[in-house]
């Protein structure tokens, strides 16, 4: 009986690097990270309040979904290909008419119509607004920008951008039309 030797090559755990791999060959992101200037890069800094918020807005546009019976899902944390890199939207909304032309991918081929982002307390606002830009840039139509330390919620999309404070009701522009929500319960 002849044998062949084998020659393993695991990789320790401790050994392993995500940000040596090649971006390009891989159709996944790894939980928790994306893609930013071709390296791996992991999505730190959320608190309890970030975590809270980013439910709270998940929540209430899955419920108006199936409420208003517009269709489509609200999401967290899913990959989408910007004309820059790979993002990871805190929260995102895909439409009925996307999914039947996409499918479901494991990263979605362009921003989501409308995506809210949550301001962590190591965000700077301009990495927010460039972000903003750069979904809007790739086909998304509505960024929600949520700062839960200070209770403001900025819309922007192409043609405006708005603010909301505690006291008001935020409100959908373009996609989830009729969709409403007092600020204080987005922060509850």
């Amino acid at each position: 009986m002849v044998t062949t030797p084998t020659i393993s090559t695991a990789i320790e755990e401790e050994d392993f690097d995500a940000s040596a791999l090649p971006l390009d060959r891989y159709d996944e992101v790894p939980e928790g990270m994306e893609e930013v200037d071709g390296e791996l890069v992991e999505k730190t800094g959320m608190t309890i309040e970030h975590g809270t918020t980013q439910t709270n807005l998940a929540s209430e546009w899955k419920y108006y979904v199936r409420s208003s019976n517009q269709g489509g899902k609200a999401m967290t944390e899913v990959v989408c290909q910007t004309e820059k890199q790979k993002r990871r939207p805190d929260v995102a909304y895909l439409s009925a008419e996307l999914i039947e032309q996409f499918g479901q991918p494991s990263v979605f081929p362009q921003s989501f119509p409308l995506i809210g982002e949550v301001a962590s307390p190591k965000d700077s606002a301009e990495e927010l607004f460039a972000k903003a830009r750069e979904y809007l840039a790739s086909g998304c139509q509505e960024v929600w920008l949520l700062f839960p330390e200070n209770a403001i919620v900025i819309i922007i999309t192409s043609e405006k951008s708005l603010i909301f404070t505690e006291a008001e009701t935020v409100n959908t522009q373009t996609v989830l039309q009729g969709f409403s929500i007092p600020v204080a319960e987005l922060f509850a």
